[in-house]
């Protein structure tokens, strides 16, 4: 093989190596053109575990008719070599000791050298009638001088012939080493660095997770529940969304964008996003509203006992006791209803709402002299919440996570494989008929992963058992309000019918719920769910 040729191989596999993506393929794509560019028979390319060991990842023989490793689907299942035992370059592996000394060893004959341990190649052709002979191993090492690869080629042909591995051919190997050896460090350094973003955004959900007691595990299910959704739409070949796909790629990227789905609530108040009573600021109230009720009856109880005391009249003390008794149960019903209205819920009607003003001004405690009234305006305020716990106020806090998030992920400097990770994350409390937040987006404006999002977001919030104000509700229970929220335009039809369709709120009940939530449901009944086309 001539000079111009070999230039030209080495040009191509440059090319064909900065492009390659996956490492396995890049180490096989290395031992290929080798061994192209030698003739060699056979050859085998190693990588290097974190314990510094040498691992088989593809292994060619011609004369034996052997391919292993690499895309060949056959995995080899030889030990991994160690470099170094009890701390010395491992002498018994030819791999070994190249590597450990940093040594391009060239051998023309493996049965007429006695410099090196071939023990090994000699066993292995006993086992299998081979007959190993002129042997080029080469280090491949990084920038830094690391190692980060050993390639091996056996028995260099000319026609019939085994020859030696000449110095030309030498040079044109380990020229293609070392580029191979910069090709893998790069490949490395972009695998270290999404595995180090991952673990990152993982570890942001896990702190926002960790933060709230009450939402704990939340950042976690929903992007398991949004992949969930995104393979069930990408197997499902019927009705509008027939045609959409998804790469590994895209899928990665969303899987991104669900971790990172909830980032903004790192900012949020505890106080306001662990809210499990309308009374709970920093501490719950509650107790403080107790103690005035009780200072109340304690103050009434007093004042009458008074009042009978001095009184002479039989008559007139029956009745100042049995205003008393009157005055002590209003109160009682006052204070049982106010404990009650505090928990929250799903809804609380205008009357009961009214009732709580009422009970403000039922009655003046004395407190040093000055006169409180049962509730404060304040008090009033958080426990005429009509639904939940949260005030407009803190409900808006609650919200503006989103705008944080989307703030949070825009200023990200995200490579273009990963540009979508702030659409797909700051999409779902937006609805489709463009009511939603934090951007009002219509159907049309977002995304179907991001629209899937919202489904997973949603399913979840309501399947969820951990919330400090409400339990858990069954999936059929689930499943009919999403079929209101549907006919509503509030999420996408076509992936609701996909997501019912394919099972995936069973897969996910049976995975994350309590088998009491898991109920019979009858698809048929969920509103709006014929409709869908």
């Amino acid at each position: 093989m001539d000079f111009k040729h070999i230039l030209g191989e080495l040009v191509n596999v440059s090319i064909s190596l900065s492009s390659g993506k996956d490492t396995t393929l890049l180490l096989e794509k290395i031992l290929l053109v080798a061994k192209h560019l030698s003739n060699a028979d056979g050859g085998t390319i190693y990588s290097v575990t974190e314990d510094n060991q040498l691992q088989f990842d593809t292994l060619v023989n011609d004369t034996l008719q052997l391919y292993m490793g690499g895309s060949s689907g056959k995995p080899i299942t030889f030990d991994p070599i160690p470099v170094k035992v009890n701390g010395e370059i491992n002498t018994s592996a030819l791999v070994a000791y190249a590597a450990g000394s940093d040594l391009v060893i060239n051998i023309e004959d493996a049965y007429n050298t006695k410099e090196y341990d071939l023990s090994g190649p000699k066993k292995m052709d006993a086992q299998t009638g081979y007959r190993t002979q002129s042997v080029l191993t080469i280090p491949m090492k990084n920038h830094e001088g690391d190692l980060n690869g050993v390639l091996q080629l056996v028995n260099a042909r000319q026609g019939n012939n085994v020859i030696p591995f000449n110095q030309e051919i030498e040079q044109a190997i380990r020229a293609l080493a070392s580029l191979a050896a910069v090709a893998l460090t790069n490949r490395q350094l972009i695998d270290d660095m999404e595995k180090l973003f991952q673990s990152f955004t993982q570890l942001i959900a896990k702190a926002i997770d960790e933060k709230s007691p009450y939402t704990g595990g939340h950042c976690r299910r929903v992007p398991e529940l949004t992949m969930m959704i995104a393979e069930a739409v990408h197997r499902h070949d019927q009705g509008p969304l027939a045609s959409f796909t998804m790469t590994d790629e895209d899928k990665h990227e969303l899987s991104l964008a669900g971790w990172l789905h909830d980032c903004g609530k790192i900012a949020t108040p505890e106080h306001v996003m662990d809210k499990s009573t309308k009374l709970e600021k920093v501490f719950d109230r509650i107790e403080l509203i107790t103690t005035r009720f009780e200072l109340a009856m304690s103050q009434l109880t007093l004042e009458y006992t008074r009042k009978i005391q001095n009184s002479h009249d039989t008559q007139e003390q029956q009745q100042l006791q049995d205003r008393l008794n009157e005055e002590i149960s209003t109160l009682q019903s006052a204070r049982e209803f106010v404990e009650t209205a505090n928990i929250g819920g799903e809804f609380m009607s205008e009357d009961k709402q009214r009732y709580i003003e009422d009970i403000a001004n039922l009655h003046q405690v004395t407190i040093k002299g000055e006169k409180h009234p049962l509730l404060t305006p304040d008090e009033v305020y958080n426990l005429q919440v009509a639904k939940g716990t949260l005030t407009p106020e803190e409900r808006e806090i609650i919200n503006r996570h989103m705008d944080i998030t989307i703030e949070m992920l825009e200023s990200l400097p995200f490579p273009k494989h990963l540009k979508r990770v702030p659409e797909f994350a700051g999409g779902h409390h937006e609805k489709m008929d463009g009511t939603g937040y934090p951007k009002g987006l219509t159907k049309e404006q977002m995304s179907v992963p991001a629209r899937m999002m919202a489904i997973a977001d949603i399913f979840e919030a309501l399947t969820a058992s951990d919330r400090p104000y409400k339990p858990g509700k069954k999936i059929s229970e689930c499943l009919r309000i999403m079929g209101f929220m549907c006919k509503d335009k509030h999420i996408d039809a076509d992936l609701f019918k996909i997501f019912v369709d394919e099972g995936v709120f069973l897969e996910y009940a049976q995975r994350y719920l309590s088998q009491d939530q898991i109920d019979d449901v009858q698809i048929e009944k969920i509103p709006g769910y014929l409709n869908i086309h």
